[in-house]
Order: structure tokens, then sequence, then C-alpha cells
């Protein structure tokens, strides 16, 4: 009902017009479950793997089949016989058989008793469905990263922007004391000019965040697959850091993982489909038709015409036993357990790499919460030498260049905070995939 009541809002926003959504990170990811390509093509592969299930089934069940034909022979083939039926002893008659016409209708009906590759089949099918609903989850976490991802880039851009209007409003203010002081002598030109130079680039920068922003929130709505005209909103968040519990990395709950051994468990089956071809197969079959024959067509003429109908049936049991094929199936059950081998060998690479990637990720958590913290202290210090130049230069005891590079140190502290927050909410991400738990997101827990 959320991601229902999500979608209605947003699609109703986006017909008339409203004002923009506010779209929280658990809404993000929600509606690009829902409207992603990836997302919606991970899903028909699970029910195409229905489909294939449900193909490979009818291999064990009955087939029923009908056929008709009806030909025109104008040379009958003839044979030699004795004269001897014909009460002429001692010369050979060439007799004809059969007549011009020839129309013929058949039912078949084929049911496999024992094949060892169909039942081989049944069993890796019910893999491939599970590996197709292994690969939608995966698809899905990538989906959430991503979207973590772009939803934390528009919150940095955000806060950069926020960042430019504020030294932006302090350079206005230092604009104004300057002129202040130019107009009654106690500064030079030169010093209004170059606050003004200042304070005109920071409007320039501003400009340019202002694209950075919209920019990022296009990336956002495309990561999601909304659609671009749409205007959306994030609502205010502090991120108050704080480190994740140290858990013990359960490699079992990775998806990689589990996708790779379900690829080992579906090349396993393939090998067994391979030695299926030495065992014997046995099938039933059946028939019933009805056969006309005579000078005039058959199909609507009858005896009056001098055609004659008949039926006729048989069956049977077809058995088939493999005995010497020149060493195909050897060279193929080969090939299946190189196959085997090698994705073996992809699974203890994965396997490492992602235990890297936890290792990194958890160095990269720390690493960012220690930054922040740091940061946090630059910032409240930047800020006290900029109120201190600021005093100082009205009292005429700090230049025009102390005041400048005060306040662009105390802009460059607070982007230093606002990078080190976003690497460190990046780092949060990569800390719950490497956890298979970057699902949480959806559930808006952090």
């Amino acid at each position: 009902m959320k991601k229902i009541l999500i979608c209605f809002l947003l699609v109703t926003s986006l017909s008339s017009g409203q004002e923009p959504v506010i779209l929280s990170l658990p809404e993000a990811v929600s509606y690009a479950l829902d409207h992603k390509a990836e997302a919606e093509k991970a899903r028909l592969d699970i029910i195409k793997a229905n489909a294939q299930i449900a193909e490979v089934r009818s291999n064990a069940l009955p087939h029923l089949n009908g056929s008709a034909n009806t030909s025109y022979n104008p040379l009958l083939q003839e044979n030699i016989l004795p004269g001897e039926f014909f009460g002429r002893p001692g010369e050979d008659i060439a007799v004809a058989f059969g007549r011009k016409w020839n129309s013929t209708a058949t039912v078949q009906l084929t049911q496999t008793l024992f094949n060892q590759a169909v039942f081989t089949g049944l069993k890796a099918a019910r893999s491939t469905k599970e590996f197709y609903q292994l690969n939608a989850q995966l698809t899905n976490e990538e989906i959430i990263e991503k979207v973590a991802t772009a939803y934390y880039q528009v919150y940095q851009t955000l806060q950069m922007l926020e960042n430019v209007e504020s030294n932006l409003k302090l350079t206005e203010q230092t604009v104004e004391i300057v002129k202040g002081l130019y107009e009654t002598g106690l500064a030079k030109k030169i010093d209004y000019d170059r606050s003004r130079v200042a304070l005109n680039n920071l409007i320039a920068n501003r400009q340019r965040m202002i694209n950075a922003v919209e920019l990022r929130e296009n990336a956002l709505k495309f990561m999601i697959g909304m659609s671009i005209s749409q205007e959306i909103k994030l609502p205010e968040q502090n991120f108050q850091p704080s480190l994740l519990p140290n858990e013990s990395l359960e490699m079992t709950d990775r998806t990689e993982l589990q996708l790779l051994a379900k690829q080992i468990e579906l090349l396993n089956w393939q090998k067994k489909a391979t030695l299926a071809e030495y065992y014997p197969s046995a099938s039933l079959s059946a028939n019933y038709g009805w056969l006309g024959q005579g000078d005039e067509v058959p199909i609507w003429n009858g005896e009056d015409k001098g055609v004659f109908w008949s039926d006729l049936a048989s069956v049977g049991i077809n058995i088939r036993i493999p005995i010497f094929n020149g060493f195909a199936t050897k060279s193929r059950v080969k090939q299946n357990q190189i196959d085997i081998e090698k994705a073996q060998a992809d699974f203890q690479e994965t396997e490492l790499a992602l235990q890297l990637a936890y290792s990194n990720a958890v160095a990269q958590l720390e690493n960012s919460f220690i930054t922040i913290e740091t940061q946090v202290e630059n910032v409240e210090l930047a800020r006290e030498v900029l109120e201190d130049s600021q005093n100082n230069y009205e009292l005429g005891l700090a230049t025009l260049n102390d005041l400048l590079d005060a306040e662009r140190d105390w802009a460059t502290a607070k982007n230093n905070l606002t990078n080190a927050r976003l690497d460190y909410k990046l780092a949060e991400v990569e800390v719950l995939k490497s956890q298979g738990k970057i699902e949480i997101l959806k559930e808006n827990k952090l």
C-alpha cells in the first residue's frame, strides 16, 4: 500500500503540476524498484523461468499430432510376378499395385516412458528459476546502492550550495563594510574593488552550484526511473554519523556468492544432462488413421466412384540404446567439468574480492567518522578566526587580505565537512552492501 500511495502521489503531481514531490530515500528506492527497467527485466526473467519449466515438463507429457495427405500417382509402380499366380505358368507378368489417388489421415500419440535427459532437465529447470530469483535480488541490491549514492550526492550538492549562499551573505556584509570605510576615507579604492571581485566570484560560484544541483537531481530521477520534468524536493536531514556495529562478515548472506553457487549447481545439472546420453531411452507410440484409394480423388468420393476407404492402427514401443558415438559424449562431459571448475575459481575469486570490499568499506567508514569529528572542530575554529578577522579589520588591525582569506578558509572548512559526511554515507552504503543488508535502506532505519 505504501508503494502504491507513493506512485499515486508522484503520478498525480506530475500530471497536475502541483508542488514538488518530497522524496525520502526509502521512497526513492521503492519508486526505483517499481519503475526502473533493470528491476522490471529481472521480474520478467522469473516469469520466463516459469515458462522454461513448463517447456521442459512438456517433454514428459503425452504428445498428440495429426496429419493428412492426398497424392496423385500418374505412373504406378509395376512389380514382376510369376505367371503361375494368374494361370499362365512359365511367364513373368508385370502387375501395377495401388490406385491413381491416395488419401491418408492419421493421428499419432507418443509418450516418453524413460528418458534420463528429460528427468534431469526437470530438476535443472527448477534450479534455473531459483537462479533468476537470486539474479533479481542482486539487481534490486545494485539499484538500491546506485539510488542511495545518487541521493546522497544530491544532499552533498545542496549543502555546498547552502555553504556558498552563507558565504555570499557574509561577503556582501564585508563589501558594505569596505564600502563604508572607503566612502569615509578609511579604506582604499583597491580594497573596495577587491571585495567586489570576491563577491562576484561567489555569485558565479552560486550559479554553478545551482546548475550542479539540477544535474544531480536529474541523475537521481533517471536512476529511479522518474520523468526528468517531475520536480522533486528532498526533506531536510541532519546527518549524525555513528559507527555501525562491528559484526562478523557472513559471506553466505551475500547474494553474489549465492548466485555463483546456483550457477555452479546449474553447470552440474548440465553435466548430468550430458551423461544422460549414455542411458537408453524408451517411448510408447500409437497411431490410428484412415486410408482412401481410387481412380478419383478420395476426399469427397466413395465406393460408387471406385474409391475404397479403410482404417488402420498400430501400437509400439521404441527403445533407443546408445552404443558408440565416437567419444562425443565423453568430450562434452569433459567440457562441462572444465566449466564447473572455472565457475568454482570465479566463486573463490569473488569471495576474496567481497572480503576485500568489506575491509575497505569498514576502514573508510572509520576514517570518515574521524574526519567528520576533525572537520566539525575545524569549521568552528574557522568561524572564530573569521569573527576575529572582521573585528580586527574594522579596527584597522588586519588587512583586507586577512579578512578574505578567513572567509575562504571558513567556506573551505564547511565544504570539507560536507564532503566528509558524503564519504561517510557512501562508506555506510558499502558496509551494508558488504554485509548483505543493503535492503535496510528501504526501511529508513539509518
